[in-house]
């Protein structure tokens, strides 16, 4: 995938003091929105909304957008609502890419709502992310089965997600997501009822507690899911039927030579579910952000 001028560029530097937006550059169809503030004015944190014209990506378009955190600096890349992706016109694949570095002692949050693929559509999304050793990164990547509420469910062609973290000039963390039509099992056989895929990464010193505390949480989590239901249920227990499988599964993985990261998997049977996962163990981000990822309106 070739790599085009990037549509968007952000810089966060250090000014008085404090994180400040230094450049925030779009042009069509990217387009950010800088808040003046997100939560209180205590908080050391640059907030950005990064949105399409026409509420999507259209076939064949390219969405890339560059950032860069300066030292010290705090700063979070949000959506307004998922990420529609429309049906592709032949072959034509829509695209999204960013590419970032993170400074010394500086926090990153990606924390964008899911990627939503319509019937048919073709996407490749690829985030390459540059980080120092004191650098922190929250990264949440995920996507929904379409619009499975109104019968749409794992219709899309081809869906390809590609995640790189590098330290210096060794990588670090590498990752990649394919889901694609076959003649053998279509996408909605392979993934039975679950109709969201999350991948949640936290790397840096900032955020080790809250690694340490999403993975105990999520070993519980599962080790309940293997014994017979009770009457209480538990926090991702639907109000219907319980379902064969667990209508959420998780898991966590460290990574890094000395453990610095941690990567989280989920599957879900519905948006709302995995939205109740990212809101509560994303919630202790709310000190570096000034606000919690996911906060119900």
């Amino acid at each position: 995938m070739a790599t085009p001028t990037p549509m968007g560029a952000v810089r966060v530097e250090r000014v008085r003091g404090r994180s400040a937006l230094t450049r925030c550059f779009a042009r069509y169809p990217l387009k950010l929105i800088a808040p003046s503030r997100v939560g209180p004015s205590s908080c050391d944190a640059v907030w950005l909304y990064a949105l399409t014209y026409g509420g999507g990506i259209v076939s064949g378009d390219t969405v890339s957008c560059t950032v860069s955190v300066g030292d010290g600096c705090t700063a979070a890349i949000t959506t307004q609502a998922s990420t529609k992706v429309y049906k592709a016109v032949g072959s034509k694949c829509s695209e999204q890419l960013l590419e970032a570095r993170v400074g010394e002692d500086a926090l990153l949050a990606v924390i964008p709502d899911p990627v939503t693929c319509f019937s048919t559509a073709r996407y490749h999304q690829k985030q390459v992310f540059h980080v120092s050793v004191n650098s922190n990164l929250v990264l949440v990547d995920w996507f929904t089965s379409g619009r499975y509420e109104s019968g749409e469910r794992w219709d899309f062609s081809f869906y390809k997600s590609v995640n790189h973290i590098f330290l210096g000039d060794q990588p670090l963390f590498i990752d990649s997501t394919l889901l694609e039509q076959s003649s053998s099992y279509s996408i909605a056989e392979r993934m039975r009822e679950y109709n969201v895929v999350a991948m949640v990464v936290l790397l840096g010193p900032k955020l080790r507690d809250i690694q340490d505390k999403m993975q105990d949480e999520v070993r519980k989590l599962m080790s309940g899911q293997l014994r017979p239901p009770t009457a209480g249920g538990s926090l991702y227990t639907t109000r219907s039927q319980r379902p064969r499988r667990p209508p959420l599964v998780a898991s966590c993985s460290p990574f890094g030579r000395t453990g610095t990261g941690m990567v989280a998997r989920v599957a879900a049977v519905s948006t709302e579910l995995a939205y109740i996962f990212l809101r509560h163990h994303l919630a202790a981000l709310e000190p570096f952000l000034g606000a919690p990822p996911y906060a119900a309106s």
